[in-house]
């Protein structure tokens, strides 16, 4: 009893290590680095590898929360991450150049660090109230750095490159904050290039729409999430990516189909107002927006990310089923692959590919899972976010190398850890009701 005394009155819990991680990853401009170790080591991997450390001790012990027992996300998680080795024992078997062997030992070290946070975030976050308010800052994250797109966007000015925190270097990451697109800059927020700000607005886009509704069935002010909705919607159509337009499509579909009709489509209608609105204030958005998907097939930039695609497949063909090492293509020496999937199976193989696929494909079913079992309307909600987000991010990795950018991997694993600690709320809320319905005089 004192125990459980001491669970109920402590206010930090997982979702509060886990607020830590998404200043870190979204608050933090992206181009910083640890200053005082000799790898590349961003603020937010360096948290998740602390959370990891934690998910790991609070395990050994029967009293400090944390779930325990299977989880389908997690297996999943085990499995991708069972993979990410036996490619690096055989990688490392043969012979490497140097350049290849630094990057995939570190880009392992990305890989464990990530599917650990997921797993935390599975284990950790156990109340739906815990989970909205950690989601809830996210949306605040993702606006502030729509906020810093929007300067960047307005004024060509990145307010990004005035920030200095102590222990943090500038990594060099050969992006430009401010490159353009016809005759307009492209932001990039607090991130490193337009496409992932584009992938990572839209990803905040269905929670914030999410915490309007929420906010007015409970008679709160609306003020703040409209704003963020508003905020990430713009910055994701002023991105000038084509990822982020489809993202955005994406998005408004799933909403329209899952949510209540009575939300669905007044948010769709609202959509379709807003980007009449932005055409609007913003001249020649609409034809620049229409001409990125207009004659695709003679677009240099469409050109440019499939020529290479024959060499590709000859690269897989070398080593099909576990790859030549992840993290081992490396776009200065080889090519830059702007497709996820076939850079996976470059470098995991076939097995790995399926993996990776399946992370997506498991969280979007945990997410329907839970939406079928909750009555909780707040989970049902994030649920419905949930399928949206991750099937954006998965359609995302078809249009961009995701894993080598630091934010849209972060966001990726986070959101699959989501998957699966709403899968585990929605179990229990399902468990509670009916024992209290097996336990009523009436059974």
């Amino acid at each position: 009893m004192a125990d459980q005394g001491r669970l109920t009155q402590q206010r930090a819990d997982g979702a509060t290590l886990l607020i830590f991680y998404l200043l870190a990853l979204l608050a933090v401009p992206a181009r910083f680095t640890i200053a005082f170790v000799p790898i590349t080591l961003p603020p937010a991997l360096f948290v998740a590898l602390c959370l990891a450390i934690v998910w790991f001790a609070a395990h050994l012990v029967d009293h400090l929360g944390l779930a325990k027992g299977r989880n389908t996300v997690r297996t999943l998680l085990g499995v991708y991450v069972s993979l990410h080795l036996m490619t690096y024992a055989l990688a490392t078997r043969r012979y490497l150049p140097a350049d290849e062997l630094s990057v995939s030992d570190s880009a392992l070290i990305r890989i464990v660090a990530m599917s650990a946070l997921a797993v935390f975030v599975i284990d950790a976050v156990r109340s739906g109230e815990r989970l909205s308010r950690m989601l809830k800052v996210m949306v605040g994250c993702l606006t502030f750095g729509a906020f810093v797109g929007l300067i960047q966007f307005g004024l060509g000015l990145d307010l990004a490159s005035y920030i200095t925190l102590p222990g943090l270097r500038v990594q060099d990451n050969g992006y430009s904050a401010l490159e353009s697109r016809s005759i307009f800059f492209r932001p990039a927020g607090t991130v490193n290039h337009p496409i992932e700000f584009g992938l990572v607005c839209v990803l905040g886009v269905p929670f914030a729409a999410h915490f309007v509704f929420q906010a007015k069935d409970r008679g709160e002010p609306v003020g703040r999430w409209w704003t963020a909705l508003s905020l990430l919607s713009l910055m994701a159509i002023l991105s000038l990516s084509r990822t982020a337009i489809i993202g955005l499509v994406v998005t408004g579909i799933v909403l329209g189909l899952l949510l209540p009709r009575r939300r669905g489509l007044p948010l769709l209608g609202v959509g379709a107002l807003f980007l009449g609105g932005a055409s609007a204030v913003v001249p020649g958005l609409f034809g620049t927006v229409t001409s990125m998907f207009s004659n695709i097939e003679d677009d240099p930039s469409f050109q440019g990310r499939t020529k290479d695609y024959d060499g590709a497949w000859l690269e897989i063909a070398k080593h099909p089923w576990l790859g030549r090492g992840f993290g081992t293509f490396l776009p200065s020496k080889y090519t830059i692959l702007d497709n996820q999937y076939l850079l996976t199976m470059i470098e995991n193989g076939y097995l790995g590919l399926l993996a990776y696929v399946l992370l997506f494909v498991g969280g979007i079913y945990a997410a329907l899972r839970a939406r079928a079992l909750s009555r909780d309307e707040s989970v049902r909600g994030i649920a419905v976010c949930l399928v949206g987000a991750m099937l954006t991010s998965a359609l995302g990795a078809a249009t961009f190398d995701q894993l080598s950018f630091s934010v849209a991997t972060g966001m990726a694993f986070l959101l699959i850890g989501v998957s699966g600690a709403l899968l585990r709320i929605a179990k229990a809320e399902a468990a509670a009701r009916t024992a209290v319905v097996s336990e009523s005089p009436a059974s």
